[in-house]
């Protein structure tokens, strides 16, 4: 069971968020209110696991929370501003939710959400073998691709074989690869469209990942190493195909 908060200036905004967790399972409404320094209170005396952040508040701004509440906690922000978006991101919150909300785009970040809080397995079987799957349907990734920098004519370098997965944020994508994060300003399916499919595939509308860099597919979940990523209904099918072709 997830506790969760809500926090934002206006009364109306943090009693719809209270509404739309009170009707999710595993979510359990901590507290709401309209005081982001009483929120970080809570937050320091360890009573959330997940909170919904305005941004703009006048006493504390929510980038300001993110700065002070470290990773004591998960944190989705709630904003009427896309401006945010890639300040945010830099801060690891779950996701970012641009006003007015609508509740099924609710339940897709509160799922990224539970996925990222699931308990670790306890013991991870090895990675699928590679060489299981026949030659000709699963290229090798040993490719590279340039993606695009914070600055308008700077493009980085990364090679297949590096990347562990990749994970929608609206027009950016953060690209985890081996040791390091990096914030592209493209979207997922632009970064999609430059990489082999196998052994790369979309696995979620928000994410796209190494197949061989799974360690285990567990019902809707993949791990990378310890990182739980969600399965798309939409994309399950494939993803189940893939793997039982490298049985």
């Amino acid at each position: 069971m997830l506790r969760c908060i809500a926090v934002d200036d206006e009364a109306y905004a943090s009693r719809l968020l209270a509404a739309y967790i009170q009707k999710i399972p595993g979510l359990e409404l901590a507290g709401t209110t309209t005081n982001p320094i009483e929120a970080l209170q809570w937050v320091q005396a360890g009573r959330a696991d997940l909170v919904f952040l305005d941004i703009q508040m006048p006493e504390l701004t929510g980038l300001q929370f993110l700065k002070l509440c470290g990773n004591r906690c998960k944190v989705i922000l709630t904003t009427a501003y896309p401006e945010y978006a890639l300040e945010g991101y830099e801060h690891d919150v779950v996701d970012y939710l641009l006003k007015p909300i609508a509740f099924d785009r609710f339940l897709r970040a509160v799922q990224k959400a539970q996925a990222l809080l699931a308990p670790a397995p306890p013991v991870a079987p090895p990675p699928l073998p590679a060489a299981a799957a026949p030659a000709a349907s699963v290229p090798a990734a040993n490719g590279y691709l340039f993606v695009k920098g914070e600055s308008k004519n700077k493009f980085l370098r990364v090679s297949h074989a590096d990347i562990l997965y990749a994970e929608a944020l609206g027009n950016y994508v953060t690209l985890f690869v081996a040791g390091q994060r990096l914030i592209t300003y493209q979207t997922l399916k632009e970064l999609a469209a430059q990489l082999p499919q196998p052994p790369f595939l979309r696995v979620h509308k928000s994410f796209l990942v190494a197949v061989d860099k799974i360690s285990m597919v567990d019902g809707n979940t993949v791990y990378i190493g310890e990182q739980a990523i969600p399965v798309g209904e939409t994309y399950r099918e494939a993803l189940y195909r893939l793997v039982r072709e490298r049985e």
